[in-house]
C-alpha cells in the first residue's frame, strides 16, 4: 500500500507530465499564416502534387547528396533540384 507521501508525489508527477504535454502542443501556438501554409503543404502532398519528405530523401540518396538526413523537406527539395 502506498503512503500518503507517495500518493502526493505521484499526483505531482502526473500533473507535471500533463502540463508538459500541454506545453508541447506547438502547432496551435504558431501564427495563423504558418498554420495555414502547413495545411496547404499537407493537402498538396495528399493530392500527389508535392513529394513527401521520405520520397525526397530516397531521391537524394540516389543522387548521393551529402547531409541529406539532417535536411528538412524544403532543403531536400532545393538540393534535389540543384543536383538534377
Amino acid at each position: 500500500m502506498a503512503t500518503t507521501k507517495q500518493r502526493a508525489a505521484a499526483k505531482r508527477n502526473v500533473k507535471k507530465a500533463q502540463a508538459g504535454a500541454r506545453s508541447k502542443q506547438t502547432l496551435k501556438n504558431l501564427p495563423k499564416s504558418t498554420r495555414s501554409a502547413l495545411g496547404k503543404e499537407a493537402a498538396a502532398v495528399r493530392r500527389g502534387e508535392s513529394p513527401t519528405r521520405a520520397e525526397l530523401l530516397d531521391e537524394a540518396r540516389k543522387l548521393d547528396i551529402k547531409g541529406r538526413s539532417k535536411m528538412g523537406k524544403a532543403e531536400l527539395k532545393r538540393a534535389v533540384s540543384r543536383a538534377k
